[in-house]
């Protein structure tokens, strides 16, 4: 009997690293994986199908789950060594979403097709987007390399600690778990600059949506905060400048926001997304990689705006201005954006 029980735990065990490992949504990086071996102009003109207008080719679909139709606290987790400066760029970005008053092309604008999104009822997902609890992690509790079952594990430290936890918020939290720049995490840069899921009870002891997103500064930059750094292997392609002033911050914030839009539409991975298969889902974000402004596809971002000071961005924050990646439009079938010319 013993044996019969610690033989189904392992069984239980390994089942549940399968689906983690093999289910985990998604992995956000603006190329394809066998960019090095392309011309230069196909990465500039590449023939993905996701361009801003391609409608025929997208079957975005409804599957009865669960959406973020009450007002969303965003509890963070600043996982090692972050700058004061770093921390307020990303909470200015996220309470920018409810802030209606920021000058037009705004972050809560470009939130308005998040809000498109209903859940069975009717209920649109919500306006308010809020950051709410915090907690620091500088002395990297469970190391500088991060696996995907690990970073559950950070979450449960974060939930259970005995001095502050984080409030415990499954209908109307998303956990953001962000690593600084000397945090490597399993599959960054080379598959994934971010991605979202939900916390299993066995881990963690709830079922919380959550989303980890890395600071590349130190690892890959040209991966994960394009354009404002650029690859090696493409000639002749100048970086953009970061309207904060920091490449990794800067890359970041476009990744936070991809994956905040699929957490509110696609918590629990049974909601809004397009193909057949859930456990590889193409959410309202990966439909619109690395489409910042009209025209954008491909690898070309589209038609950006430029600050006084040389900057690239295309949206206004409460005191900032941000490059955020547009997403899916569901109720005219192509990606949209609060800059958007037409």
């Amino acid at each position: 009997m013993l044996h019969h029980r610690f033989s189904a735990a392992v069984l239980g065990l390994s089942f549940l690293l399968l689906l983690l490992l093999s289910t985990t949504v998604k992995g956000w990086r603006p190329w394809r994986k066998n960019a090095t071996s392309m011309a230069a102009a196909d990465l500039e003109f590449g023939s993905s199908k996701k361009y801003e207008g391609s409608s025929e080719f997208v079957k975005l679909k409804y599957h009865m789950g669960p959406v973020l139709t009450a007002n969303i606290t965003v509890h963070v987790i600043w996982y090692g060594t972050w700058h004061p400066a770093q921390k307020h760029v990303i909470r200015e970005f996220i309470n920018s979403i409810s802030h209606d008053s920021s000058a037009a092309p705004s972050v809560a604008g470009w939130w308005k097709t998040v809000q498109l999104y209903t859940d069975q009822t009717g209920a649109n997902i919500s306006r308010t987007v809020r950051v709410g609890s915090e907690k620091n992690d500088r002395f990297y509790s469970h190391g500088k390399s991060l696996t995907r079952l690990s970073i559950q594990s950070v979450i449960r430290s974060a939930v259970t600690a005995t001095t502050k936890p984080l409030p415990v918020s499954p209908k109307s939290g998303i956990y953001l778990l962000l690593t600084s720049p000397d945090v490597y995490v399993q599959d960054f840069c080379g598959q994934v600059c971010g991605f979202h899921y939900f916390t299993f009870p066995s881990i963690v002891g709830y079922t919380l949506p959550y989303a980890w997103v890395g600071n590349s500064q130190k690892y890959c930059p040209e991966v994960c905060a394009y354009p404002f750094a650029v690859p090696s292997y493409i000639p002749g392609l100048k970086a953009m400048k970061p309207p904060n002033g920091d490449v990794g911050v800067d890359g970041m914030i476009s990744v936070i926001a991809h994956e905040m839009a699929e957490l509110a539409a696609n918590p629990l991975v049974n909601a809004w997304y397009a193909g057949g298969d859930p456990t590889a889902p193409v959410e309202i974000a990966d439909l619109c990689e690395g489409i910042y402004g009209t025209g954008g596809g491909g690898s070309y971002t589209g038609q950006m705006l430029e600050a006084h000071d040389g900057a690239t961005y295309n949206m206004n924050g409460i005191r900032r201005r941000y490059l955020v990646q547009w997403v899916w439009n569901h109720l005219l079938n192509y990606c949209t954006g609060p800059n958007a010319l037409d």
